[in-house]
């Protein structure tokens, strides 16, 4: 399993990341701009990575304020989930998005730079959100 993760701090509360985040019609806000047809609702999203594949997510569990599991519903091209985790310190709350990948070595060699960077922007989309 190969993991990528990102964190930021956000000057706002815990609830009010988690109510964006819980919903992915949101997550488009999030993405860079190779992703394309995207399609969503609050709890399912599809979408296309250019010159890659295509997704369907679907969000498989929540913990109100903490935690948001996201997970493909159909085939993926590689098996992985995304897990938000949110830490309220204050003023502040901790944002770390981890991406899960079971990845061969080949697989690794190729999309564990894409899979960082991925995460590294969706943290940083979401700290200029908001």
């Amino acid at each position: 399993m190969a993991i990528f993760e990102s964190k930021t701090l956000i000057a706002k509360s815990a609830s009010e990341i988690y109510n964006f985040l819980e919903d992915l019609n949101n997550h488009q806000d999030l993405m860079p701009e190779n992703i394309y047809n995207w399609t969503s609702t609050k709890d399912e999203a599809r979408f296309t990575i250019q010159n890659m594949a295509k997704l369907a997510l679907k969000i498989e569990s929540k913990v109100e304020n903490k935690q948001i599991v996201i997970v493909p519903f159909e085939e993926a091209p590689i098996p992985l989930n995304l897990t938000w985790t949110l830490s309220e310190n204050g003023e502040q709350t901790e944002t770390k998005l981890t991406i899960s990948a079971e990845l061969n070595m080949m697989m690794k060699m190729l999309a564990s730079g894409p899979l960082q960077k991925l995460a590294d922007y969706q943290t940083e989309a979401l700290n200029k959100k908001f």
